[in-house]
């Protein structure tokens, strides 16, 4: 009796590790069966029922159930799961209907929620998204949908979250993939597109214009600006030369005057001065008449021994200076020279009158 209970034990158990070597096999329904020892794989979570009831989760590994009374009821997949959304027609705030598609992703949180919150979650949650999606393209009008895409998305995955909190599920994110718009439709938004276009261009032409034309007023400014400073500077610079031409001159002349006083104070002075004297109004007699018609003329003018006289009188009444100390110095000339010089001048005078 007691070999063939142990003959019997042993062959409970081999037939026992050989089913939990297999791989788990699964009823009609596609859950596995329950053979006492089970493996269950990573990222998979299975709702265990004893007796009708929920019993427990397993964990991925080794587990060991109860025949019979142990039951596996559900079999989620704890992984990310990718859900196409199918096409449907919704209408934007300006009333364009549109097609629209698109993608979501979700992930099981908690499979006691998946499992007994809802029959079908995937299904509960694309039928979600759809209505989600047609009240959210409610709120936004044609143009909107366009350039507001990622609110969109967000939009719709903040309320997927908080209805199917219950169920277990997370959306993770919400992708639109296509926007089909009418026919009509699409060729009024390419033709708002080309007068866009063209009213750009005609912006742009017209500030190019623009400054253009300031850039070509802001250069003549400029240059009339610098043409002013360029001739201020050359009349400053023309004024600064003729100073200095004056100045160089008057130095010239104070400097020769010195010469010539230090040489009228040397041995025969006065007769290098008379001499001198006497060829310039000789000379200044010959130019009468070459620039100007009125002509003042003495009454001897062939006898150049007179004028000598007269320019050489002029001269020396001019270079006798008044003598240091005395106050009447004039009064001391001799009367006889004093009284034939005024009757020379009185005579030329006279002379002058009548011619």
């Amino acid at each position: 009796m007691l070999a063939r209970a142990a003959r019997g034990s042993g062959a409970l158990l081999l037939r026992s590790a050989v089913q939990a070597s297999a791989p788990p096999r699964r009823a009609s329904s596609g859950l596995p069966r329950n053979t006492v020892v089970l493996f269950v794989p990573q990222q998979e979570a299975w709702v265990v029922e004893r007796m009708g009831r929920f019993h427990r989760i397993l964990e991925p590994g080794l587990n060991i159930l109860i025949p019979v009374l142990d039951r596996i009821r559900y079999v989620q997949s704890l992984k990310e799961i990718v859900i196409n959304v199918p096409e449907q027609s919704a209408v934007t705030l300006d009333n364009v209907t549109l097609q629209i598609d698109g993608v979501l992703y979700l992930r099981i949180m908690d499979p006691y929620k998946a499992s007994y919150g809802v029959e079908d979650p995937e299904y509960a949650v694309t039928q979600l998204a759809q209505t989600t999606m047609r009240s959210e393209l409610g709120k936004l009008s044609l143009d909107k949908v366009f350039r507001e895409r990622e609110s969109l998305n967000a939009n719709i995955v903040d309320a997927i979250n908080q209805a199917a909190d219950c169920w277990g599920i997370r959306c993770l994110r919400y992708e639109i993939k296509d926007i089909h718009v009418p026919p009509r439709v699409k060729e009024s938004m390419q033709m708002q597109v080309e007068a866009e276009r063209r009213k750009r261009a005609t912006v742009l032409e017209s500030e190019g214009t623009r400054e253009s034309a300031i850039n070509v007023a802001e250069g003549k400014k400029q240059a009339q600006i610098l043409a002013s400073e360029a001739e201020k500077a050359e009349q400053i610079n023309q004024a600064a030369g003729e100073a200095s031409a004056v100045l160089a001159k008057a130095k010239a002349k104070a400097e020769a005057i010195r010469i010539l006083a230090a040489a009228l104070t040397q041995h025969n002075g006065d007769a290098a001065a008379s001499l001198t004297v006497a060829e310039q109004y000789v000379s200044a007699f010959s130019k009468l008449a070459k620039d100007s018609n009125t002509i003042l003329l003495p009454s001897n003018p062939g006898d150049v021994t007179s004028m000598v006289a007269q320019a050489m009188g002029v001269y020396g009444a001019l270079t006798k200076a008044p003598v240091p100390g005395a106050q009447n110095s004039v009064s001391t000339r001799s009367g006889s020279d004093v009284q034939g010089t005024d009757a020379n001048l009185d005579e030329e005078l006279d002379r002058v009158k009548l011619s």
